[in-house]
């Protein structure tokens, strides 16, 4: 069991509100070269350099490097990829910018760079990328997200929560003697925060320890605790604000440091206010859930040595 894996839930957990609620351009090569189509690079091995290059070009061309041409559409490309306000000065920048990297390419070709391992391997990665990519499109099939599958996943967030919600903030070590040494620096004053960037390993650590507002149903019950360890959402509903914990509270081989920073009724977002987030979050479920079931039936039909 990983120490703070319990952390890792904690920190994915917040009250209904916040679950819910929740260059100039410099362009580099790399940029381009995801951008622009592998076939503006495809040179005809009887090309020659014409004598009027000008008259050459295709109509839908924007430049020609000896006598390869650079369409129109990577410029367009290009632009799209940047996220740049589509300017005449940044589609001259763009278009210099092909032409010096179809130079490249050319100069890199003459010299046989296309059969270097390193290329060659590259490229036999690049294809296994965009060949696994197109595969798991046509195969992963999540299914539909309805609108009573959204209404029922907010009716039962909602029937998680409890009268009043709490701020907390937490520090989680991996021994008991660290965790009550800690402690002892709280009650003498030091800041709590501080503490947390610098000991914590449990959830938000490098914002102090401060986690979302979270809500519980009291007397808490075994299931009914947002995905919290139990322990730990016991020891919050008894804290009164700004109170924190006087022991350090173990849960697995972890030890945690529990404060209450705030508390208030519970406020409950309407459905059409928490709708299109609770979506996202099933729409992800179904999502990993299609993507396990074909890796499963891929294992089932695989003979795997390990």
């Amino acid at each position: 069991m990983n120490r703070l894996s319990n952390g890792r839930e904690i920190a994915m957990q917040s009250n209904l509100s916040a679950r819910i609620r929740k260059i100039g351009v410099t362009l580099v090569a790399a940029t381009l070269c995801a951008a622009v189509a592998p076939h503006a690079y495809a040179v005809p091995k009887a090309a020659k350099k014409p004598a009027d290059a000008a008259a050459a070009m295709p109509a839908d061309a924007i430049a020609s490097v000896n006598g390869v041409p650079i369409p129109q559409a990577q410029v367009d490309e290009a632009v799209r990829a940047s996220k740049a306000p589509d300017t005449p000065a940044l589609r001259a920048a763009l278009k210099n910018q092909l032409i010096a990297r179809e130079l490249f390419r050319q100069a890199a070709l003459k010299q046989h760079y296309d059969t270097k391992p390193q290329v060659v391997a590259a490229v036999e990665q690049a294809k296994a990328l965009a060949m696994t990519q197109a595969y798991l499109r046509d195969q992963i099939k999540p299914a539909p997200v309805t609108d009573a599958d959204v209404k029922a996943r907010y009716d039962a967030v909602v029937a998680t929560l409890g009268e009043n919600e709490y701020k907390p903030s937490v520090i989680a070590v991996n021994d008991a003697d660290t965790a009550r040494q800690i402690l002892a620096r709280l009650k003498k004053g030091e800041d709590f925060g501080g503490l947390a960037r610098q000991f914590s390993k449990g959830p938000a650590a490098a914002q102090g320890g401060a986690l979302n507002w979270i809500s519980f149903k009291t007397p808490i019950e075994a299931g009914h605790t947002q995905n919290w360890p139990q322990p730990l959402a016991e020891a919050l509903v008894k804290l009164p604000q700004g109170g924190m914990t006087r022991e350090p509270v173990q849960v697995g081989d972890a030890y945690w440091i529990v404060r209450a920073d705030d508390k208030r009724p519970t406020q409950v977002p309407p459905f059409d206010q928490a709708k299109d987030t609770l979506r996202q979050q099933l729409e992800q479920v179904a999502m990993e859930k299609a993507t396990a079931q074909v890796v499963a039936d891929l294992i089932r039909n695989a003979r795997i040595q390990q």
